[in-house]
């Protein structure tokens, strides 16, 4: 039951996240029309698992990890880079989505077992 909750918790802090990336992107006045068609393309990495599980989990984790659309951003800052920004907020807003809707990073054991189920 309080595993249960937590999981709730969890999912409304991310669709929060989610819903910060799209009030920035519409804040910097950015294409909604690119923000729609480019939400999902960060899934392409579940291409891995053409392969195997292993290889899948690796690119899976590489494309939804926080780690480089965080870089982008902050790269985009820095250098001023509207396309940097875009696309950074864009592959974050997927994550945020993803883990609103309790998908995880990936362990390699099978694509429907995830580090948000291991929560305690």
């Amino acid at each position: 039951m309080v595993i249960l909750k937590l999981r709730k918790i969890i999912s409304f802090e991310y669709l929060i996240a989610f819903l910060v990336s799209i009030f920035f992107y519409w804040h910097f006045d950015f294409s909604l029309l690119y923000f729609v068609l480019f939400l999902l393309l960060p899934d392409i990495s579940m291409l891995g698992y053409i392969v195997n599980t292993k290889v899948g989990a690796l690119f899976y984790n590489i494309g939804h990890s926080l780690v480089m659309p965080a870089i982008l951003l902050i790269l985009g800052f820095v250098t001023v880079s509207t396309l940097l920004l875009m696309v950074s907020i864009i592959w974050l807003a997927h994550i945020f989505l993803d883990r609103a809707l309790g998908y995880g990073l990936k362990y390699e054991e099978a694509f429907n077992k995830t580090h948000l189920q291991q929560i305690a």
